[in-house]
């Protein structure tokens, strides 16, 4: 082993001196193309009375060429310095079947080739021959390439970690790699962002990324299986598969909150790509509707909820995340398109123009918006009309075809023909809208109203893949209105167990009815959480299918107290552990905005530097936080407290997804605090016996 080591120790030294070698090899190229720069433009300024107009354009482009060049440069150089830190994490010997040796491949975030000898130093993850790594232990192996499938063997398989240019340790797989380094790599406290996983990629996890096939790909993965981060290297996979067809501008991603957002912002930059547009579904409602429609937030109504428990509310959002309202908005569509048209006949010249020539051109132009659908039915019934008769119509006899075509159309505004259309279902009381503004459950069912009457103006057309994350948070009508508007690939993600508004979270299978050409995978194995904390949140919250990763660390605690003077003292207790400890970050996790609000100010008086999260919200943060489950969705903490877990606060439906995932929240530390009787999802974790007398969780 000895051997092995000074053999990679060497090897990473010599990887060092040819990436030195290359980067002070591009430092030169630039300082060339910069004095050529400044020369031409020199040289273009003292000949600019002497230069037509060809030569100066003939030297613009010389200048705009040069610089696109140090751009190529400069891109490879930041890619070479990123390497410089850690140029590779895994290496493997692979003999194919018709050969005699096996080539050994080292892989990293991105390939590395010597410009000198051409000599391949480093492999990029997303090679297609990096597929061995994360699919295969060592023996008979194969991989996909361009040419068709390769067989072989796999005759070596081994992992570094390297760190600002040091090699820590190397294993082999003989010793369990994978699942070594996994498990050290999730023991780590949090970082201030999400982390690129390619070291740890894990074989169904790398199947899913590798997936170029899949129009629409649903990922339904449970809490902490990696679900995002996946999604985003496949993101970062398709970007180097299709690199000549597909750029970052072209993709987009519809996140929950800009939180969320900042925390996945890093990634995509770390894997050597360029940020990738993001977008909230409230936005894009927004974009569409513009500013003629109010509305509630997807927060707003989540708060209302938690806040009032109003059955009434319950029952609306309820109907309209059903699939069934989806087709019923389609039958009231086509009601509509039947009744909105009421043909008449016309007489111009005093020849007749019957109502059915009006009718059958209305017809055949339902492509159409409205607005159009009108010009052109009136256009198409003269033209019509003048090759019928073979004449030419005066401009005020053409006014008149106009107007009449205009007369025709029954016209209302689309908010009136939304409440219009609950009477048609004999369900007014489904509509409802407080202050002129609309109930966040109307408004994608009033906009899949409008593509299907009026037609909108897309501005994603251009969008080539979509991704989608919290996807359970979204009816069928938001599928409805995302499959008019992005006709593009897609990746779709979440957990069904994980929505924090049960009365509209739909399932993947609800997901897959809407969508054509819709794929399903799985992920049910949870890694961010200890074993401790997975077990304690599934006695919540049971899911059979869920595998706990096998990390082990402190039981959850529940601390019984009488009031939330002594819940404060907790909390201010465990925050001064916290600032003392190796950890980053610590949530606490309040179940409503209303009583996060309240405990950030009483830690603040109490002398506790810590941060509110609400829904303006722009960024992630370390240290302390302070928000509620349904913004701290998606993220991550070392630490995570509830500072009330009582019967009081959690007793609903709703209340037991909400208390899910604060739990799932926690990678290392998980704490509560019930002021009085815990509440009743927790009968099944802990006694009040055991409670008083002090025993372990579980």
């Amino acid at each position: 082993m000895t051997t092995d080591k000074d053999f990679e120790t060497q090897r990473l030294t010599d990887c060092f001196v040819r990436i030195d070698a290359n980067l002070g090899e591009i430092g030169e190229r630039l300082s060339d193309y910069q004095r050529d720069i400044q020369a031409a433009h020199d040289h273009m300024w003292e000949a600019r009375r002497d230069m037509d107009h060809l030569d100066k354009v003939a030297m613009r482009q010389s200048i705009d060429q040069m610089m696109r060049s140090t751009d190529i440069l400069r891109a490879e150089a930041k890619k070479l310095e990123k390497l410089r830190k850690s140029p590779y994490f895994g290496r493997f010997d692979f003999r194919r079947s018709d050969r005699n040796q096996a080539t050994a491949y080292y892989i990293g975030i991105h390939d590395f080739r010597d410009e000198e000898t051409q000599e391949p130093w480093v492999y990029d993850w997303r090679a297609p021959v990096s597929s061995l790594f994360y699919d295969f232990e060592t023996g008979p192996a194969h991989y996909e390439a361009p040419s068709g499938k390769i067989p072989g063997d796999l005759a070596l398989k081994r992992q570094f970690r390297i760190r600002n240019g040091a090699m820590e340790f190397m294993l082999d797989v003989s010793v369990n790699i994978v699942d070594d380094m996994l498990q050290e790599e999730l023991a780590r406290a949090s970082d201030d962002g999400m982390k690129n996983i390619v070291a740890t990629i894990q074989r169904d996890q790398n199947a899913i990324i590798r997936d170029a096939e899949a129009h629409t790909l649903i990922i339904q993965g449970v809490a902490g299986s990696g679900k995002t981060s996946i999604a985003l290297h496949r993101i970062a996979f398709l970007l180097y598969r299709f690199k000549d067809t597909l750029s970052s501008s072209d993709i987009l991603i519809i996140s929950p909150n800009q939180v969320f957002a900042d925390y996945i912002g890093n990634v995509l930059p770390e894997l050597g790509e360029e940020t990738v547009p993001e977008i909230g579904m409230e936005t894009l409602a927004a974009q569409i509707l513009g500013d003629k429609i109010r509305f509630q937030s997807f927060f707003e109504q989540t708060a209302r909820l938690l806040e009032s428990d109003d059955e009434a509310m319950k029952e609306r959002i309820r109907t309209k995340a059903a699939p069934e309202f989806l087709r019923q908005i389609e039958a009231h569509a086509q009601h509509l398109e039947k009744t909105t048209f009421v043909p008449s006949d016309v007489v111009v010249r005093k020849r007749p123009l019957p109502g059915f020539v009006f009718e059958t051109t209305w017809e055949r132009l339902k492509h159409l918006d409205t607005a159009e659908r009108i010009v052109a039915t009136g256009n198409s019934v003269i033209e019509q009309f003048e090759a019928q008769y073979n004449i030419e119509l005066r401009k005020e006899e053409r006014a008149v075809i106009r107007k009449a075509a205009r007369g025709m159309v029954k016209r209302t505004t689309l908010r009136k023909a939304y409440k219009e259309f609950f009477d048609w279902i004999g369900r007014p009381e489904l509509f409802r809208a407080t202050g002129g503004k609309l109930e966040y459950a109307d408004v994608f069912p009033l906009i899949y109203l409008q593509m299907l009457t009026e037609g909108v103006e897309n501005p994603y057309a251009g969008v080539k893949h979509l991704l989608v994350d919290e996807m359970q948070d979204y009816t069928p009508v938001h599928y409805a209105v995302l499959a008019r508007l992005f006709k593009c690939r897609k990746t779709i993600l979440g957990d069904a167990t994980q929505a924090v508004n049960p009365y509209s979270a739909s399932t993947p299978e609800r997901i897959e009815q809407v969508l054509d050409g819709a794929w399903r995978v799985t992920l049910n194995k949870s890694y961010r959480s200890t074993w401790q904390i997975m077990q304690f949140a599934l006695k919540i919250s049971p899911n059979p299918d869920l595998v706990a990763m096998e990390r082990h660390g402190p039981d959850p605690d529940l601390a019984l107290v009488r009031s939330q003077k002594d819940a404060l003292a907790h909390i201010v207790s465990a925050a001064r552990d916290f600032r003392a400890s190796d950890h980053i970050s610590l949530a606490v996790l309040a179940k409503t905005q209303g009583q996060a609000k309240r405990l950030h100010k009483a830690l603040k008086d109490a002398g506790v530097e810590a941060r509110l999260l609400e829904d303006g919200s722009t960024g992630f943060s370390t240290g302390v936080v302070v928000c509620t489950p349904h913004l701290a969705k998606g993220l991550e903490f070392d630490r995570v407290i509830i500072p009330d877990a009582s019967e009081a606060v959690f007793s609903t439906e709703m209340d037991r997804n909400l208390l899910y995932v604060a739990c799932t929240r926690a990678m290392h530390r998980l704490s509560l605090i019930s002021v009085g009787r815990p509440s009743v999802f927790l009968d099944g974790v802990w006694t009040l016996d055991a409670l008083h007398e002090g025993r372990p969780a579980i």
